[in-house]
């Protein structure tokens, strides 16, 4: 781990361990990957203004995320299938987060079972939730959360439809992998990854089969999802869902300004701005690139938080500079888990916490609760408007 320097370097690694089918997943976009791309890309666009002589000395990272200390203002994004990156990934990396002393999100589509993860951790942590159509099950997730002592609920807005991804087509995905003569040799070229699977038992999606009705095995579950996701999600769905989890909620995938002041109105803590990873809408904007405007329009009724294309800390700084309170690493951590499990994961926040640390120095920084738009050389993604340029 410590040859690792750049989220780039843990993303070969993991190429290396992880089986193409797993890896294709962590690391593709829908359709032609533009969006995937662009929430790349988009922050290379973004300017620092370097600062000279200036007391650089007792920086601190942290602050807040919902009310939450954080060591610094990044949570581990929910993302599916985790366990299958790594043996009892999310157990993994959310004793990964609690150490870091940053949030961990499980996600509905987990390997690792929410039981599991609690009696792994000792900090409560987040879960993410998809509506099915059966509103039993929905309930169920949002009863087995609390009893974890989950601490917000961060539901998803952009995944009614799921977006075509070329890649896990091909690969014939599934979880646990099938055993085809294209799975077994991809399988067999990762023996470390081989190894991992055979000593544990969690090796399906832990949070549906056996708690959701008629979903014994695997077999019955791919049909499940396929039918349950909900089609009909709406505004009013997220009211309830409110009301009964009686907690923290934190609403994802928010890429438009109109729908930005719905999601104020409809009295939830945060919103993360998000594309889903580009895994959704392709052709739609960077996540960053639609940061300010949704800043503008409801950062003074909510936490306005993002989730895509963070590949370092200089990312963190530049979205924290836009007026985000909060950022969601996915790909990165899974990389880290990918490679080296637990301690990969600990990596990538080391080399994000470094990187942001540094950063924030050389912007002439020493809190990253103090950064505004005024270490950027103007802000690309607001037509005819600079940032303020002042000390």
């Amino acid at each position: 781990m410590a040859a690792a320097l750049t989220i780039d370097d843990l993303k070969r690694q993991a190429k290396r361990r992880v089986p193409k089918m797993f890896f294709d997943y962590a690391d593709s976009g829908s359709w032609t990957e533009s969006t995937y791309r662009a929430n790349e890309s988009d922050f290379s666009r973004i300017k620092l203004r370097q600062r000279v002589l200036v007391d650089m000395t007792e920086r601190s990272l942290a602050g807040t995320m919902i009310g939450e200390p954080v060591s610094m203002p990044v949570a581990l994004a929910p993302t599916g299938m985790t366990g299958m990156q790594h043996a009892d990934g999310e157990i993994l990396a959310a004793e990964a987060a609690e150490a870091f002393g940053v949030p961990f999100t499980l996600s509905t589509m987990s390997i690792c079972s929410i039981e599991d993860v609690a009696l792994h951790t000792r900090r409560p942590f987040w879960f993410q939730l998809y509506v099915m159509k059966d509103r039993d099950f929905v309930y169920n997730l949002m009863d087995r959360a609390k009893a974890a002592k989950c601490s917000a609920l961060v539901l998803t807005l952009d995944l009614q439809i799921l977006g075509q991804r070329h890649k896990d087509l091909r690969n014939g995905l599934s979880a646990p992998p099938k055993f085809t003569p294209k799975h077994m040799w991809q399988m067999a070229t990762r023996p470390q990854w081989c190894i991992g699977m055979a000593n544990t038992h969690r090796r399906h999606f832990g949070n549906i089969v056996g708690h959701a009705k008629n979903v014994t095995d695997m077999s019955s579950l791919s049909a499940w999802t396929a039918e349950q996701f909900d089609a009909k999600l709406s505004w009013d769905d997220v009211a309830w869902i409110k009301d009964y989890w009686g907690g923290k909620l934190i609403l994802k995938g928010v890429l438009d300004v109109e729908d930005a002041r719905a999601a104020a109105d409809s009295g939830a803590d945060a919103i993360i701005v998000s594309n889903h990873g580009g895994r959704q809408l392709d052709g739609a904007p960077s996540s960053i690139s639609m940061l300010p405007s949704i800043v503008e329009a409801v950062g003074d009724r909510m936490e306005v938080h993002i989730d895509g294309g963070i590949r370092s800390g200089q990312d963190v700084l530049r979205a924290t500079a836009l007026g985000a309170k909060g950022t969601y690493i996915g790909r990165p951590f899974l990389y880290g888990l990918g490679a080296g499990g637990r301690d990969g994961v600990t990596r990538a926040l080391d080399i994000i916490a470094k990187e942001l640390d540094i950063s924030l120095a050389l912007c002439g920084k020493r809190r990253l609760t103090d950064v505004d738009a005024s270490i950027l050389m103007g802000n690309p993604f607001r037509s005819g408007q600079q940032a303020e340029n002042r000390p």
